[in-house]
């Protein structure tokens, strides 16, 4: 796919701001950026709309929404966001699937929401959750650190008789748990690469509680809990300036109709409703999902799931105040949170999600060792031996595994691109997906001597409701289509009509297929009949425009 700037590396917020600098002063036509707000470490969350200008306001087009990077490792994410702003706006008037989306629709994408986070995490050894602030820390434990100065926190094996792994027999440079009947031999506690921090002198060593513990995706709205439910959630709903930044700039685009989130790791699309079961959920939202989910396992060969059925292991405490479910709970807009990269099913040991497993342990220490040997034979430059290291506290320990941050976390760099690639094609085809208003017919009849029987035939040729789901209809948030014709007197009909909700093709019933036969039951009503009597002269023209937040404007009028 043909783009601007190259994928073969991870950008920091200098490279961004540039690229997108870049395309807002060389399309003006078709991009705006903005500051969507100012980190505290006085950094711009980017917010970027492409749409063709020339064809309209971008509020009067059906909208879709993209981000990535709320968390702030996850740089895959809004590298992904990166390229779909890049290849949309190369290929325009090429390339006629760019042309025509950014003509007829809005795209909106904050490629990078945690952005002093992930400058921490790209220019230093260390790894976090949203953003490099304290957040509820606590002392004691074993600190990460690069001790060696090679610019990783990796592995660090510490000898003592009361560990709890050993060195793999068959493979010197793995680890196994001790069976119960380990009693002699050398034992090892496994730390992160680190520094004793606050020894508390009872010599259990722990892992120190990491101080920069916020998590962005914890803090919206929906499903909200305190600190003692849900670690990371913040002090309050929005309590985050980048998270309230988000959600300002989605109400304030209410043509947004469907959102898709970028997060790493696992190769999963995951669609809401992600506090309740599935089966709670109205069934036409969850077949919309689960078909255009579909399109995302054919671009990116990533397994769909249900967040609440299949990807929470723990149903009763289960994470919550995620934004796909404020999304699709509070503001009934279909959002998928794309979960990129899959290190586990190239490695040949893939994750099986939504089974309950009762020997995950075991599972889980096969997959990481499969997964060392992958980044051994795949990406040896983020790989390292066990290299002896004195370290202050422990005396003689070693240091060594992989770099988590290009290895798990996110692809090796030349396996980048085609992430972003597969990605951008899933984007177009979800956008494609929006409702669209369109006026079918709009033609008048002189019943007699100046006076006109006007009609409009309105319809949606999107795949999804104007309403997007059934949850927007339980929430009360959906908006009427609306119709308002000018020119002449109207006799008969109101200037202004609310015609409520049109379906989406999506509705459409079909089947069964009786004798072989394939049917369609019923069509989806996706249109809508007005009609006027309007007196008017000879050569007066009559104008009808028709429009709805989420699926645009469309327009006609006719010469009496």
């Amino acid at each position: 796919m043909k783009t601007t700037f190259a994928f073969d590396h991870y950008y920091d917020y200098e490279e961004i701001k540039h690229n997108l600098t870049y395309f807002a002063e060389n399309y003006p036509d078709l991009c705006t950026l903005e500051a969507n707000c100012v980190t505290p470490e006085g950094r711009n969350q980017y917010a970027v709309t492409l749409t063709n200008k020339k064809t309209g306001d971008s509020l009067s087009k059906p909208g879709w929404y993209l981000d990535g990077n709320i968390h702030a490792g996850e740089v895959t994410a809004s590298m992904c966001a990166m390229h779909t702003v890049d290849w949309l706006l190369t290929n325009y008037g090429s390339d006629d699937t760019c042309t025509k989306l950014l003509d007829t629709m809005t795209i909106y994408v904050i490629p990078r929401i945690a952005v002093d986070g992930a400058e921490t995490y790209l220019h230093t050894p260390y790894t976090l959750r949203s953003a490099n602030r304290d957040y509820l820390p606590e002392k004691g434990g074993i600190k990460e650190e690069d001790l060696d100065g090679d610019g990783v926190i990796r592995t660090m094996r510490i000898p003592t008789p009361y560990g709890a792994w050993k060195i793999d027999p068959e493979n010197p440079g793995h680890m196994v748990l001790r069976a119960p009947d380990d009693a002699e031999g050398t034992f090892y506690d496994l730390y992160p690469e680190g520094y004793m921090e606050e020894f508390d002198g009872d010599e259990n060593l722990k892992k120190k509680k990491a101080s920069w513990g916020l998590d962005f995706n914890r803090n919206f709205p929906m499903g909200w809990n305190p600190e003692y439910r849900q670690s990371g959630a913040g002090v309050y709903p929005l309590s985050n300036p980048e998270t309230k930044a988000v959600a300002d700039f989605i109400l304030a685009h209410p043509n947004i109709g469907g959102a898709a989130i970028g997060h790493t790791s696992g190769g999963i699309i995951l669609y809401p409703p992600g506090t309740r079961a599935a089966n709670t959920a109205p069934s036409a939202d969850i077949k919309v999902f689960k078909a255009i989910a579909e399109m995302g396992k054919q671009e990116l060969d990533y397994t769909p799931m249900n967040i609440f059925d299949s990807f929470m292991t723990d149903q009763v405490n289960f994470d919550s105040g995620a934004l796909d479910d404020w999304c699709y709970q509070n503001l009934g807009i279909p959002a998928y949170t794309m979960e990129f990269w899959d290190i586990a099913t190239k490695a040949g040991v893939p994750i099986e999600w939504g089974v309950r497993r009762t020997d995950e342990d075991k599972k889980a220490l096969e997959r990481f060792n499969a997964v060392m040997k992958w980044v051994k034979e795949n990406a040896p430059q983020y790989y390292s031996d066990w290299t002896p290291y004195d370290h202050p506290y422990f005396g003689p320990v070693e240091l060594g595994g992989f770099n988590y941050k290009r290895t798990q976390q996110n692809p090796p760099e030349n396996m980048l691109r085609e992430e972003c690639e597969h990605d951008t094609k899933f984007n177009v085809r979800f956008a494609k997906a929006m409702p669209r208003l369109c006026v079918e017919s709009f033609t008048a009849a002189e019943k007699e001597p100046g006076i006109h029987e006007v009609t409009l035939i309105v319809g949606n040729r999107g795949y999804l409701p104007t309403n997007l789901t059934d949850e927007a209809i339980k929430l009360k948030v959906n908006k009427p289509v609306k119709a308002v014709i000018e020119g002449g007197q109207i006799l008969s009909g109101k200037q202004e009509t609310e015609i409520g909700d049109l379906s989406g093709y999506s509705r459409t019933i079909t089947g069964p297929y009786a004798y072989g036969n394939l049917t369609t039951t019923m069509s989806a009503p996706a249109k809508k009949k007005l009609m006027w009597l309007i007196k008017a002269a000879p050569g007066e023209t009559i104008h009808v425009i028709c429009t709805q937040e989420k699926a645009g404007t469309a327009e006609a009028e006719i010469t009496l």
